[in-house]
């Protein structure tokens, strides 16, 4: 496709930037990383309405959010390289800037500072729609004469000024030569003479009437919530709220996904011939793909409260009332979306500490951020905790499965943060850092492009994860129905020909390793297994638990339920193996792409084997704890 026109869209973050990005191109978009750089790289392309009917191709990048082109992180510096190297691959044509309507005067230092690079520049005055209740009135004319570009006002998030937008940005566009500071003024000086030509150009040109009423709704909720007390306990009511959505919610279709794979299962057995390869089918691909498929919904769900969450403005919140604890652990409140982050998954969390620009702070929040429980935690989790509590037990108005999946994700944050606080002290740094953050708007959600982040993430766990899943569990069938032939023979049960198969074999030779924390070689097959990738411990389980079972109607919790010790007759899956088997993932870095992406970031192997090793002895001994606490 022949691409005509090349542009960058630019701005504040929380400026709406990505949401006009989405609306530009559809939602039809690729993610790559920056040449040399491992920052995200989100590109798309349009059809913009050219002369005589025709249409021009312009090809987008959203870059990263920056206040200017003075960079204080890796993400600013991406941005501020391709806007002033005219020599970059990725230089564009034109420049797009996203500005804030409600909060004009910070947009414009970076709009003034575009300008000046003698490049076409538009200005897309965003949020226009809520102009009208600051009772603000923007002389859009005066703007564009005292700045020299084309000034579009739009409101991204319902789609107002869009069509304006794309006219102009067909149509040539000449330069600026507009100056706002002197040529000679030093750094500071160009800074304090910048923002005041700004305040002179504000003040003729947007109107605003005092009225008390105008960030009523704001300022009554952030009372609340940014308080030192009240919004942390807003806080965790928020995630309980949301725990216990998840289990309620996501029951009813996991519940229709189980017994649509145990039909599969019956089907395959009743209508294929008997045979290797119908087993490899029904107990590795099918057993596989179940214990992928059934925790689609709680992800899903997950990713949906985390997108409303940051949609809506709270999140911002949560990093504000966090700052103070941050700092006191290493840490600082940027730290806090990158370890909020983690929830969903630890690989963008960690390149998300970019935008912290302290070292020191930087590498103790990759450092601690796998140990926030993320959605690959969730299927070990959820399962486990069905195992070990009763479905449908409540405490008072809450479900008790709900209550216990909360606890293990703030153990995992009270771990990350214990954990900064020994860092604190380990690395060495004198830089001092800060936290300056805007605390945008209330704002509601824009649902179709939540839906679309939604679907992007489950997609990218049904399949990457998904394929992971799958292959190991082939794998695993193939060594869990077959032996070495001194030990393994056809007449046994299904029992004795799993115990002696080569899996078999594996387990039960690190089985006196992991004795000691309430583990069979079973569950250290999938030990083993879940390194590639957490959630493959419950794909491991449904295949290991599917090998010998003839009839195949029951689901991988039953059948997990029923497992009983061979020599004591007690349930495998007690209280203390459940609650130390849940510890130890809750610790251990069980993820080859997470220390994967800690190596890049880092640009060293001391740090991602350093953590392995740290994460792994907090596993093995919280686990151990916990195991002879509840034993």
């Amino acid at each position: 496709m022949n691409r005509d026109l090349k542009i960058a869209l630019v701005g504040n973050p929380n400026s709406g930037k990505s949401t006009l990005f989405n609306i530009l191109t559809g939602l039809k978009q690729k993610t790559g990383n920056f040449p040399g750089v491992t920052v995200d790289k989100k590109t798309g392309s349009t059809k913009l309405p050219g002369p005589s009917g025709t249409t021009v191709t312009a090809y987008l990048i959203d870059l990263p959010g920056t206040y200017s082109l003075q960079p204080k992180s890796i993400d600013e510096e991406v941005t501020c390289e391709l806007l002033t190297n005219k020599s970059n691959p990725d230089s564009p044509d034109l420049i797009v800037v996203v500005a804030d309507a409600t909060n004009l005067k910070r947009s414009l230092y970076l709009v003034t500072q575009l300008i000046e690079l003698e490049r076409p520049v538009v200005l897309a005055l965003n949020m226009i729609d809520q102009a009208p209740r600051l009772n603000s009135k923007f002389k859009i004319q005066t703007l564009e004469e005292r700045l020299g570009i084309p000034v579009i006002p739009i409101s991204a998030r319902k789609d107002t000024g869009i069509v304006e937008l794309k006219k102009i940005l067909a149509r040539p566009i000449a330069p600026s030569s507009k100056k706002f500071i002197s040529a000679d003024a030093s750094p500071s000086a160009a800074s304090i003479e910048r923002y005041n030509a700004i305040s002179a150009m504000v003040e003729n040109i947007v109107h605003k009437e005092d009225n008390n009423e105008r960030h009523a709704l704001t300022h009554a909720l952030d009372k609340i919530l940014t308080h030192r007390i009240w919004g942390f306990a807003c806080f965790l009511i928020v995630l309980l709220l949301i725990f216990q959505g998840i289990f309620y919610f996501a029951s009813f279709p996991m519940k229709w996904i189980e017994e649509l794979f145990i039909d599969f299962s019956k089907w395959g057995r009743l209508y294929l011939p008997s045979g290797e390869l119908t087993e490899l089918l029904i107990n590795g691909v099918l057993a596989g793909l179940s214990g992928v498929l059934v925790f689609i919904p709680q992800i899903a769900l997950l990713f949906g409260f985390i997108g409303i969450l940051e949609d809506s403005g709270y999140m911002a919140r949560v990093s504000f009332i966090m700052d103070r604890i941050m700092h006191k652990f290493g840490l600082n409140g940027r730290s806090v979306i990158p370890l909020i982050s983690g929830i969903a998954c630890a690989v963008p969390a960690i390149m998300g500490a970019r935008t912290i620009s302290n070292w020191k702070e930087r590498l103790i929040t990759i450092m601690v951020t796998p140990l926030m429980s993320c959605s690959a935690r969730l299927p070990v989790y959820t399962l486990l905790i069905s195992l070990i509590f009763p479905v449908g037990q409540r405490m008072h108005f809450f479900n008790i499965n709900g209550i216990v999946l909360l606890l293990m994700y703030l153990i995992g944050f009270f771990a990350a943060i214990a954990s900064a606080f020994v860092l604190k002290y380990l690395i060495k740094s004198k830089e001092k850092s800060y936290f300056i953050m805007e605390l945008p708007v209330y704002r509601s959600p824009r649902w179709k492009t939540l839906s679309y982040t939604i679907f992007e993430k489950v997609k990218v766990f049904l399949f990457d994860a998904g394929k992971i899943i799958v292959a190991i569990s082939v794998i695993l069938w193939v060594l869990s129905s077959h032996g070495p032939s001194s030990k393994f023979s056809a007449t046994q049960n299904a029992s004795e020909k799993l115990k002696n198969s080569y899996a078999g074999n594996l387990g039960r030779a690190i089985e006196p390793a992991i004795a000691p924390l309430g583990f069979d070689w079973k569950i250290g097959i999938a030990l083993i297994t879940s390194f590639a990738a957490r959630e493959v411990f419950v794909g491991t389980m449904a295949t290991i638990y599917s090998v010998g079972d003839t009839k195949n109607t029951r689901s991988i919790r039953e059948k997990m339920l029923e497992e009983k010790d061979p020599v004591t007759g007690n349930a495998v899956y007690s209280k203390a193996t459940g609650l130390s088997l849940m510890i130890f993932f809750a610790f251990a870095m069980q993820c080859m792409s997470t220390l994967a992406v800690v190596k890049r970031e880092t640009k060293s192997w001391k740090w991602p084997i350093f953590q392995f090793l740290y994460m792994g002895v907090m596993a093995y001994g919280a686990s151990f704890l916990v195991y002879h606490l509840f034993r």
